[in-house]
């Protein structure tokens, strides 16, 4: 019985699965999720990829068998082959994809977030975001020192890695851990043969100005890419810049969407009698809504001022502005009584009390709520505590023996 079936279960096969079997359900996956096909897939490709790696391995395969990805090298994420690589090894190339069988890495991503007001995104705006990334270094052209200079790191014999064997029960376990002699990088250069701008790294670092440009309608978490953008180093195709929008809050909009959601705060006497108030929107125009005479509006109550919200994302079509009243009600005894009378040939008349029959009726009045609830609070709790002690006594004690 296999102690972790997560490999398995990514590949779809199960934990008596064929060599064949494993090819055939990795072929299908790969070709699936592979970024050429499918550029929002990377992370699933090389997680299929590193599952495949393992179970196509014996030896690696009766050691996660036996003790699960913990067992494996280390744990998880400690060397492997790239997944990129393994695919180019199992299908020779994939249509022009990013590399060959024996052509360069290619670098990783570099995913910066942007915050980004709601005026921006409404209005749209060109943002300039600097940035440090590593480049060749321009005096040694990315060799680390003089001609001939680098050499094979010998502790590692050029992998970068080192590989140290324990006992760990019946079982020998091989872990990898990064060469300290060349810095994980398979090489060395003596300290006079190297380049005296970069100190035989091969790049340097420099300062990055994008212009980042801010569309009308962009959303929350849409990403902008600088293709090829990304760290250089010797034999690496670099990586993308991908700038990911932040949308910050709003104090008075809320976004669903391309919809807005404005809370307009007005009187009563507007709510009931009509009148209007002001909006002022995104693009520093203000919106003057009209509340008709007799429209009543209630607390809560949705209206909508159609083709007023966000512009859609290189269309010309706009969402709606959906306006939420809150209702301004006036203080306690806000008027003489002979005011509230008259209000009684005014409003629409009460609805009358229903009978209660023969039943107790009590005259009470109300008060305010808040100074009741913080003190019953701390006695409904005191009286629980109590409670709990009186049910459940001292509790189990264990004898001493």
């Amino acid at each position: 019985m296999v102690k972790d079936t997560k490999f398995y279960d990514l590949l779809g096969v199960g934990p008596n699965a064929s060599e064949s079997e494993l090819k055939k359900a990795y072929r299908k996956l790969a070709l699936k999720y592979h970024p050429d096909k499918n550029p929002e897939a990377g992370d699933k490709f090389k997680e299929i990829s590193h599952a495949y790696e393992i179970l196509s391995d014996p030896e690696k395969r009766q050691m996660y068998d036996q003790f699960g990805e913990e067992g494996l090298n280390g744990g998880p994420g400690m060397g492997g082959m790239d997944a990129e690589d393994l695919f180019a090894q199992f299908f020779g190339g994939f249509g022009g994809g990013r590399r060959g069988p024996s052509g360069p890495r290619r670098g990783k991503d570099m995913v910066h977030a942007l915050k980004v007001s709601l005026e921006d995104l409404y209005n749209g705006k060109t943002s300039k975001l600097a940035l440090q990334k590593h480049i060749l270094c321009p005096k040694c052209n990315g060799k680390g020192g003089k001609e001939g200079a680098v050499r094979k790191c010998q502790s590692c014999n050029g992998q970068g890695i080192r590989i140290i064997t324990r006992q760990m029960g019946p079982m020998i376990q091989q872990m990898q851990q990064p060469c300290g002699d060349c810095q994980a990088t398979g090489e060395v250069i003596d300290e006079k043969d190297r380049c005296t701008e970069c100190r035989g790294k091969k790049v340097v670092g420099e300062k990055k100005i994008l212009e980042v440009h801010i569309d009308k309608g962009m959303r929350d978490g849409q990403k902008i890419t600088f293709s090829g953008e990304g760290d250089q180093a010797p034999d690496i195709i670099p990586g993308d810049i991908i700038i990911v929008i932040d949308e910050k809050p709003h104090p008075h909009f809320k976004r669903q969407g391309d919809d807005l959601v404005y809370e307009a705060k007005i009187d009563l006497l507007t709510a009931l009698a009509g009148g209007k108030f002001a909006i002022p929107h995104l693009d520093d125009r203000v919106l003057m809504v009209s509340i008709l005479p007799g429209e009543a509006i209630k607390p809560g109550e949705m209206k909508v001022i159609p083709d007023e919200g966000m512009p859609a994302h290189r269309t010309h079509t706009r969402g709606h502005l959906f306006i939420k009243f809150i209702i301004d009600f006036p203080p306690p005894n806000w008027t003489a009584p002979e005011n509230i009378a008259a209000l009684e040939h005014i409003l629409p008349p009460r609805p009358a009390l229903p009978s209660f029959g023969n039943k107790h009726v009590d005259e009470v009045v109300m008060a305010d709520a808040q100074p009741y609830q913080t003190g019953s609070s701390g006695r409904n709790q005191n009286a629980y505590d109590e409670d709990e002690d009186d049910h459940h006594g001292p509790g189990v004690q264990c004898a001493q023996q």
